[in-house]
C-alpha cells in the first residue's frame, strides 16, 4: 500500500472510529483536505457521503467541501446515496451538488430551489443553478440545460425568503455571464432582475441592490440576433 493510500486509510478509519462530535468534525476535516489519489477516491467519497448523513452539522460542512474539492467524479456517487427519508443528507447533498457544478445534479437542484423547506438549501440551489459547467455536454445540449436553470430561477424570484431572492439575482446574473443566453433568455434575465431592483416589488433592500448590480453587468452583455445564430 502506498503512503498516499495509507493516509487516506488512516483518515477513513478515525471517521469511522470517532467516539464524539468534535473527533468526528476533526477526523472528516483531515480526510476532506487531504490529497487524494485516483484510486483513494471512492474510499474517500464515499465515506464523505456517509458523513453526510450524521447529526454533525460541522462534519457535514467539512464533508460537503472535500465532496467539492473532488470534483464531478463525487457526483455519481452523490446521487446514489440519495434517500427521501433522510432529510439532512439530502439536504446537505444538495450543497455538494451546487458547489461541483455538474449539469448531473440539476434535477436535484431544480426540485430543491421549487420546493425544499429549507432556506438556506433553496439559496444553494439557487447558486447552483446559476454555476453549471457544460463543458461535458456536446454543443446541442446546451441551450437545454441554459432554459431549465433560466426557468428554475425565475419561478425562484417569487420565493417567500429574502435569502433566496438575493441567491437568485447571484445565479440569474451567473447564469448570463457564463451560459451565453440568447437574447430572448437574455430579456427575461434582465426583466427578472428590474422587477427584484424596484421597491414596489422588492421590499428587502439588499436584494434590491444586489439585483441591481447583476442587471448593471449584464445590460451590456446583450447578445445580438447574429451572435445568437452562432450559440448552440
Amino acid at each position: 500500500m502506498s503512503v498516499e493510500m495509507s493516509t487516506i486509510s488512516e483518515h477513513i478509519r478515525a471517521v469511522q472510529q470517532a467516539g464524539s462530535s468534535q473527533a468526528m468534525l476533526t477526523a472528516t476535516s483531515a480526510l476532506a483536505s487531504c490529497d487524494h489519489g485516483e484510486s483513494a477516491n471512492g474510499e474517500a467519497i464515499a465515506c464523505l457521503v456517509e458523513v453526510l448523513g450524521f447529526n454533525n452539522p460541522g462534519a457535514a460542512v467539512a464533508a460537503v467541501d472535500g465532496l467539492i474539492r473532488l470534483g464531478p467524479v463525487a457526483v455519481q456517487p452523490i446521487l446514489d446515496s440519495l434517500d427521501p427519508r433522510n432529510y439532512g443528507a439530502r439536504a446537505w447533498a444538495v450543497r455538494a451538488l451546487a458547489g461541483i457544478g455538474d449539469v448531473r445534479g440539476l434535477e436535484l437542484l431544480e426540485e430543491a430551489l421549487a420546493s425544499d423547506v429549507g432556506p438556506s438549501v433553496r439559496r444553494a440551489a439557487a447558486c447552483g443553478l446559476g454555476s453549471l459547467q457544460l463543458q461535458a455536454l456536446a454543443p446541442q445540449q446546451h441551450a437545454a440545460v441554459r432554459q431549465r436553470a433560466l426557468a428554475a430561477l425565475l419561478a425562484g424570484c417569487r420565493d417567500g425568503e429574502w435569502v433566496v431572492r438575493y441567491a437568485v439575482s447571484v445565479g440569474l446574473e451567473s447564469l448570463g455571464l457564463r451560459l451565453a443566453p440568447q437574447p430572448q433568455e437574455h430579456e427575461q434575465l434582465l426583466a427578472a432582475l428590474a422587477a427584484l431592483g424596484q421597491p414596489e416589488l422588492e421590499d428587502t433592500m439588499v436584494v434590491r441592490l444586489r439585483a441591481r448590480l447583476a442587471h448593471q453587468r449584464l445590460l451590456p452583455m446583450a447578445p445580438t440576433e447574429a451572435q445568437a445564430e452562432a450559440q448552440p
